[in-house]
């Protein structure tokens, strides 16, 4: 029989305890965890990536490419004599510049220039109708005459009275009166010459003449026109060109040097180049300097006079005036071409064996293509091209026709730097 008591053989439903169901969850630490794993995992594969990029440019970076070889023309620094310059913007400006102006009313005549003409000093230039004037010098002479008569007369009747005071047929009264008499005449007649010697005078301005030698300017009145004296307009401007000077403002630094040369010498060289600085337009000297500094500018103006025969110099032309303070014997010269410039500093490309060497100098002063500088020794070369390719130690290798002079002075320059060194 049976056990009545014996369950029957299922698995009875398992009760689950709230205490079980939390043991069962993830826990919120472990998720953290995950995450931290996580992240550790990614860094690590960027670095992984980083450091091999890195690697990887440092690779390349190792495999450096040989040196380039720059071609370039030189130049061996050499003793020789420059002139030391003074160079200033400058203005042409006429020596003399006259305006005419009409000293009488009237109607012009006649214009005996034609504009833009060369004219010489006394030459006739404009005439004004003449008739009123000539008029008035005759009757002022016709005054003086008569008044010279009456002076005259009054003096011969002076002379009469005179011996009849003396003989007491008149009175001296009488005789008194007459002597008074002949001086009023003789003012009279004094007065007359004034009269006579102003109305020559404005029948004088009546025919205008150039007061000096130069170019009349454009044409500003015709004949018909009308005139009158004490008018603001010209009726003429001439212009002297030949000679002709130029003033320009040098700096107040230069001034001792200047005038110890001035003492010194009897005149100073002055070029004048067009603004380019690249054509010589005309040489002259220096004629006079200011007797002040311009306090705002801290300049001194100087004036040059040149002969301008050719008469390339026009009054109000900008040039660039060059005043030879000096000659500098001895001095390190070198093409200017290889004088290079950083900011203020000046430098040059010194070459030395395969390779060059950047060296700051100081330019003293440069005549057409030559500079004097400090701070190269005559011997040494220079580079003239290729500036845009050469820093320091670049290699270098000598264009063929301009190497057989600088070789030679190259490998005295290495021999003397190796005795130096021993």
């Amino acid at each position: 029989m049976d056990d009545p008591q014996r369950m029957p053989n299922a698995t009875p439903p398992t009760a689950t305890m709230p205490s079980e169901i939390a043991e069962n969850s993830p826990r919120p630490k472990s998720r953290r965890w995950r995450w931290i794993i996580a992240i550790l995992v990614v860094a690590a594969i960027a670095l992984a990536v980083v450091n091999g990029s890195r690697k990887s440019q440092a690779d390349k970076a190792a495999q450096v490419e040989p040196p380039q070889i720059t071609t370039i023309k030189v130049a061996t620094a050499h003793l020789g004599s420059i002139g030391y310059y003074v160079e200033a913007l400058g203005t042409v400006t006429p020596q003399a510049t006259v305006n005419l102006y009409s000293q009488v009313n009237g109607r012009v005549v006649a214009v005996h220039y034609v504009e833009g003409q060369m004219v010489h000093r006394g030459d006739a230039l404009i005439d004004i109708d003449p008739r009123p004037y000539e008029a008035q010098l005759k009757q002022t002479q016709g005054t003086l005459q008569h008044d010279r008569g009456v002076l005259a007369q009054a003096v011969m009747d002076l002379a009469r009275y005179k011996d009849a005071s003396s003989q007491q047929a008149i009175i001296r009264q009488t005789y008194e009166d007459q002597e008074q008499a002949v001086e009023q005449y003789k003012g009279t007649v004094q007065n007359d010459i004034g009269q006579v010697e102003y109305a020559e005078s404005q029948l004088s301005y009546c025919h205008l003449t150039s007061p000096i030698s130069g170019r009349v300017g454009l044409r500003l009145i015709d004949p018909g026109n009308t005139v009158f004296s004490g008018s603001s307009n010209s009726i003429v401007v001439i212009t002297q060109l030949q000679p002709i000077t130029i003033v320009f403002n040098v700096a107040e630094d230069n001034l001792d040097q200047v005038r110890s040369e001035i003492l010194h010498r009897s005149s100073l060289p002055v070029d004048a180049f067009d603004r380019t600085r690249q054509t010589k337009i005309a040489t002259g000297k220096l004629l006079t300097l200011d007797n002040e500094i311009d306090s705002s500018t801290g300049t001194v103006r100087f004036r040059g006079q040149f002969e301008n025969s050719d008469l390339k110099l026009y009054p109000n032309q900008f040039v660039n005036a060059r005043l030879l303070v000096r000659t500098l014997q001895n001095a390190t010269l070198i093409p200017s071409a290889a004088v290079q410039r950083n900011g203020t500093k000046a430098f040059v490309y010194v070459v030395s064996g395969d390779t060059v060497k950047m060296r700051t100098i100081t330019e003293l002063t440069s005549e057409a293509d030559q500079a004097a500088v400090v701070g190269l020794n005559p011997g040494e070369v220079v580079s003239l091209t290729g500036f845009d390719k050469l820093q320091e130690g670049s290699k270098i290798t000598i264009q063929s026709n301009h190497n057989t002079g600088a070789q030679s002075s190259i490998r005295q320059a290495n021999k003397n730097q190796a005795e130096s060194l021993l």
